[in-house]
């Protein structure tokens, strides 16, 4: 599986070393945690003081950016020590552990051949930003930047630790193998220049490609392949790279990335999520195929709120699943029916490849998150329909239904947690607040509700789930980073302006397009998942719907649809082996009754993209 939310932890010997590594990722984690705290705390200040007292404090954005940035990093460093860094591993699981142990360590060593690359170019930058002062707290831009070498620096220590427990044979030939390779391409530098675009296919699809098949996360491929091309074809500065990153980590809308991720940490632990789900069982468990209906309608709920789609799934599974299972489901029906409704459920707010999407085109945010709802309500018609097919003949002579009472216990017992969806995604469609300050709201809410209603918060757990909102936004915001750096060198390298005359030449004119971008989503989204993806095309994309006449709305939500479908499609998506981690089921298990479902989805896909009104009829 790609992502875990179990850590990977590092193997200790005993030694001063060891102690001093223990010690320093305590260190990162305590600080990590402490900076998502304070994000909350300055971000929820400045939420206050501007619609409570209508004074607003100027400062706030501007630390909030700042620790935007440390968090990114740090939580970066995390992520690497865990193991939780995207990666596609469906080719190199298919081979023998000899071999599989060989790819991984080669994947390691690359990793950190970057971060040993990359690290005086973040110096070099950090130290030119120090003549850069912020406007409101007028301090040096070098305080933002040098999160970059000092996240990196951190990186490389955590990845040297995991390599202390590679055996000696194992490690000399994947250090000779990866050092030999950067040698021979550094040597030829000469060659490359004179190579014009044809480097684009080379390090953008050739090493990126071998990259990701190795096992190579996603977000290092990514920056391997820009550091590649920048340093060996072109003439451009390799700091360049530390500031494409920089950018790409730090716009005010990717503010929302961690929030909602520990938005939806919160909704776990008060037991906001599990309410839900047992209000919806109450109402439709006792027809046929009713828990299926109730998970497809359960993710329509959550989806979104935690920015991790693993999340989501598991905060719906462990609710609905065992009883499944009791009433004669089999494990891959379930986990196929998981995947179907995590790939349905893409467009729903406040889910963060609306905001990404929205932070890399400049499309509305408060109409994207409009214009999510319906298109998911058509997918998930499709998938009820494949539900209804397969339950017809369901025996629930055993199965008796509830009193009209405990239904109700159970609506009044939900309905603080059922109204908080509607109120972040209210809030934003009516401009009351932006994506960011909705958030806090949530947050505020969640900690409310959950002292005086559910009462069943495990505070002890707080501190953990701080770092895990740092890991896991770090793993996106690292993502995001590297692939706004490829997206540069695409800019400029002349590609976008030579896809743009390929694409606008298609006869059909927006039908064709539209064709074209569903299959071109469809693979983009299994191979390289839906964040790294959209960063990387849509701002290439987007300018060309809008020129064959495409709403840009209706366009962002076809495409995250189909996004979607590749990112839970075997046998590449990684989607689909997490929900089968949650369901606890074997993946080959899940791939005949997925089908099914797939097809749904991309019947309902069709029928979006044809009918623009379910994506802008809301506007």
């Amino acid at each position: 599986m790609a992502v875990t939310d179990e850590p990977v932890m590092i193997s200790v010997r005993p030694g001063l070393g060891p102690r001093l590594i223990a010690c320093l990722i305590s260190l990162t984690e305590l600080f990590a945690a402490a900076v998502v705290a304070v994000e909350v705390g300055v971000l929820s200040i400045g939420v206050i003081a501007r619609y409570v007292f209508h004074a607003p404090i100027v400062w706030t954005d501007e630390l909030a950016q700042i620790l935007f940035v440390w968090l990114s990093m740090l939580g970066s460093a995390i992520a690497l020590h865990r193991g939780q860094h995207m990666r596609m591993t469906a080719l190199v699981d298919r081979f023998g552990p000899s071999a599989r142990a060989n790819c991984e360590t080669v994947a390691l060593l690359a990793c950190v051949a970057f971060m040993v690359l990359m690290l005086w170019p973040a110096i070099d930058y950090a130290h030119e930003e120090s003549f850069v002062i912020t406007p409101a707290l007028e301090l040096p831009g070098s305080i933002r930047a040098a999160a970059l070498p000092v996240g990196l620096v951190l990186m490389v220590v955590f990845a040297l630790a995991k390599v202390g427990s590679i055996a000696r044979q194992r490690l000399v030939t994947a250090f000779c193998l990866v050092a030999g390779v950067t040698a021979l391409v550094w040597l030829s530098r000469g060659f490359f220049l004179g190579l014009g675009n044809l480097n684009l296919v080379l390090f953008f699809v050739g090493l990126v490609g071998v990259a990701v098949f190795l096992g190579v996360p996603i977000a290092f491929a990514f920056g391997t392949a820009a550091l590649g091309y920048i340093g060996l074809a072109t003439n451009s500065p390799v700091l360049t790279i530390a500031g494409r990153m920089d950018e790409g980590m730090s716009h005010l809308i990717l503010l929302a990335v961690p929030l909602f991720v520990f938005l939806g940490y919160l909704m776990e632990l008060t037991g906001m999520a599990k309410a839900m789900v047992d209000f919806l069982a109450a109402l439709l468990g006792h027809v046929r195929g009713g828990l299926s209906y109730v998970l497809i309608g359960a993710m329509y709920l959550v989806s979104g709120i935690s920015g991790s789609k693993t999340a989501d799934m598991a905060a719906v599974a462990p609710s609905l699943l065992p009883e499944m299972r009791r009433r004669g489901q089999k494990s891959g029906e379930l986990v196929a029916l998981l995947a179907a409704t995590g790939a349905q459920t893409e467009t729903i707010p406040p889910s963060l490849v609306l905001i990404t999407i929205g932070s890399v085109t400049s499309v509305s945010i408060a109409a994207l998150f409009t214009g999510g709802l319906v298109p998911a309500v058509v997918l998930g018609l499709f998938l009820a329909m494949v539900v209804w097919w397969r339950n017809r003949r369901e025996d629930l002579s055993h199965i008796s239904k509830p009193p009209r009472r405990d239904v109700l216990r159970a609506f009044l017992f939900a309905l603080p947690a059922l109204a908080l969806p509607f109120i972040i995604r209210a809030a934003v469609v009516e401009g009351v607040a932006t994506a960011t300050e909705v958030s806090t709201i949530g947050i505020a809410y969640s900690v409310i509700v959950g002292l005086l209603i559910y009462r069943r918060c495990d505070w002890s757990k707080f501190p953990k789930m701080l770092i895990d909102t740092a890991a896991l936004s770090g793993a996106i915001l690292f993502i995001i980073g590297a692939a706004t750096t490829v997206a540069w060198c695409l800019t400029q390298s002349g590609f976008s302006r030579d896809l743009a005359k390929v694409m606008a030449s298609l006869p059909g004119g927006g039908p064709t397009f539209m064709a074209v971008s569903i299959l071109m989503f469809i693979v983009l989204g299994s191979v390289l998942e839906g964040i790294p993806a959209l960063v990387l095309f849509a701002p290439l994309m987007f300018p060309i719907a809008k020129a064959v006449g495409l709403h840009e709305v209706h366009y962002a939500m076809v495409i995250i649809l189909a996004m979607g479908m590749g990112l839970f499609l075997p046998p590449f998506g990684v989607g689909y082996y997490a929900a089968c981690a949650i369901g606890r089921a074997d993946p080959a298990e899940g791939i005949r009754p997925l089908m099914g479902y797939m097809l749904a989805l991309l019947a309902g896909l069709v029928v979006v993209a044809f009918i623009p009104w379910l994506s802008i009829g809301l506007l």
